[in-house]
């Protein structure tokens, strides 16, 4: 009896249990939907340049290593340093006393063989009447005129030696060949130079303007080439960031393509007068080749990679999404040329995509 009794207060107790959850499963709510949070943009028609992009150097157009043509003790360097030469400029000087004496010399020796030529020109001419009248022999006349030849060529090396020991005064005066900007100085006054020494004095460098030297594909030589030296545009941007120059043309193209990197050098022109562009410095190069018309251009993060290929979700019924396959033709700074897949007007996502999915609802949180 006392059994019975304990079997029914346990049933009583787990139906009180049951009923309680049971109720507590009635009151709780059904879960809402989740709908994941995005960005979107509004994908947009416009024309958009076709471009060549790459990296280039800047190169100077021109380079001068100084160098002395005489040897001697420098006696003044003529600038500091870094800064700006302009042709002409006295930039070195050598002692000179040592070559105005070899000029001083040589001069001398002209003078001296000057005055041996006009007594042996004198006494040809003087010969020449007595020979006219058999009071001397040929001979002897032709002994004269050979003497008075002799000198004359004598007096022509000296004449020479003059120039060359002018010349070689001249050198001590060492002047800037061309505008442009000094590098390091390598030999300070007072040392002694070597003529035509392996180390430049100093090296200039020419950076107004500059040139941008950089390579594509050789699959691109046909449009270069149709555009034509000078009528192809190109931008250059430092790659530590900042704006792009503008202004450059395309002034060279390579007499071949290389074959172990098939591509093929080409260097643009840069005015570069407020020096935005260094000699050895690294850029990224855009050339614009055309444009193309009524393109459809989305931001670039709007374009996801996937294993069938590159793909976009599209906003769809105000909070559904579509995943659209896509052919990316062209990338412009941070927009991407769509040739297929999305029309103008379309809202595409632009972040939070990693959450979604094709049955996704989502919660446009703001446009770019």
């Amino acid at each position: 009896m006392i059994r019975m009794k304990s079997i029914g207060v346990r049933a009583a107790a787990g139906a009180a249990i049951a009923a309680t959850l049971f109720g507590c499963a009635e009151k709780k709510e059904k879960p809402r939907d989740e709908r994941v949070p995005v960005t979107v943009a509004v994908a947009e028609q416009k024309d958009v340049p076709v471009q060549v992009r790459g990296i280039g150097s800047v190169q100077p157009i021109s380079t001068v290593a100084v160098r002395a043509l005489v040897a001697g003790q420098l006696l003044r360097v003529g600038f500091r340093e870094g800064e700006d030469v302009r042709r002409g400029q006295l930039l070195f000087t050598i002692d000179q006393r040592p070559y105005q004496a070899a000029l001083a010399q040589a001069q001398a020796n002209l003078a001296r063989d000057e005055a041996q030529l006009r007594n042996a020109e004198a006494e040809a001419k003087r010969y020449a009447e007595l020979v006219k009248k058999d009071y001397v022999t040929r001979e002897e006349y032709d002994k004269f005129v050979s003497g008075a030849e002799a000198a004359r060529a004598i007096v022509a090396a000296d004449r020479a030696a003059v120039q060359n020991a002018n010349l070689q005064l001249s050198y001590c005066e060492i002047r800037s060949p061309m505008d442009g900007r000094t590098g390091s100085v390598q030999v300070q006054a007072g040392n002694l130079v070597k003529a035509n020494d392996t180390t430049p004095l100093v090296t200039i460098n020419q950076i107004t303007p500059v040139y941008v030297t950089f390579s594509v594909p050789e699959s691109q030589l046909g449009d270069v080439r149709a555009r034509g030296l000078g009528n192809v545009p190109v931008f250059a941007t430092p790659q530590n960031g900042g704006a792009a120059v503008h202004g450059g043309k395309l002034t060279f193209v390579d007499n071949a393509v290389d074959p172990q990197t098939g591509t093929i050098t080409l260097k643009a022109t840069f005015p570069n007068e407020n020096r935005a562009l260094w000699p050895g410095e690294f850029v990224n190069v855009a050339m614009t080749l055309s444009n193309r018309a009524n393109a459809t251009v989305v931001p670039v993060q709007a374009v996801q990679n996937g294993q069938r290929g590159q793909y976009v979700y599209v906003i769809t019924g105000g909070d559904g999404v579509q995943m659209r396959p896509v052919t990316v033709v062209q990338q412009v700074d941070n927009q991407a040329v769509i040739g297929k897949g999305v029309n103008p007007g379309d809202t595409v996502v632009t972040d939070g995509q990693i959450r979604l999915t094709p049955k996704s609802k989502v919660d446009v949180k703001k446009s770019l």
